[in-house]
């Protein structure tokens, strides 16, 4: 399954949520299974967008022939779109599906990592980050992708703002000394994801 992650600074909120209605058109692609998103907790001003298709192809195939008039509706209502792949690689907690149901928030981290030590974090996300998550407390569904560049995305789906922040106060820094995340990532960006019902497809 291929994971598309789109970032974008909103300048007409209005217009934007309104183009994003158009997107209820893309249950008819071949290949599509699902996309969803909302606003960013910290920078209330920025968008993100989770698309999921069966493989690199059918997604080729539908950015040739329908994106454009599918996107034409939001053109003008944002700036600086970040657009980014990703290959699913395992789940996080058994069972992935594509879908936004039962979840308030997506927490979504995206880390380069150090070429030597690629191995060992794939490792520490398999055997100690996924048990954690999994074994949370609210947490709904995840999922741990990977894309050129040593660059990985791990996306989870949680209930709420209030159980992903227990997690994070009472699990993350125990883990990251136990995993040595700071050794193995050069870099890491995330953000807390809102959900937006509507944009749900």
């Amino acid at each position: 399954m291929l994971v598309k992650w789109t970032r974008c600074t909103v300048v007409d909120r209005r217009g934007f949520e309104r183009g994003q209605r158009k997107w209820a058109g893309l249950p008819g692609e071949p290949g599509f299974r699902g996309q969803g998103g909302g606003w960013s907790r910290a920078l209330p001003h920025v968008a993100h967008v989770f698309a999921f298709w069966e493989s690199r192809a059918f997604y080729d195939s539908f950015m040739a022939r329908s994106h454009d008039r599918l996107a034409s509706g939001q053109a003008g209502t944002y700036r600086d779109a970040q657009v980014r792949l990703f290959d699913h690689r395992f789940d996080v907690k058994t069972g992935f599906e594509p879908r936004f149901t039962g979840a308030d928030v997506v927490r979504v981290a995206h880390c380069t990592v150090r070429e030597e030590r690629v191995e060992h974090y794939t490792r520490m996300q398999e055997k100690v980050w996924n048990p954690a998550m999994a074994g949370s407390p609210g947490m709904v569904r995840g999922l741990f992708g990977a894309a050129p560049e040593n660059e990985f995305l791990v996306m989870s789906m949680w209930q709420s703002e209030a159980e992903h922040g227990k997690y994070r106060r009472e699990r993350v820094e125990r883990l990251l000394l136990r995993t040595q995340t700071e050794a193995d990532v050069a870099a890491l960006a995330g953000d807390v994801v809102v959900l937006e019902p509507s944009w749900t497809v």
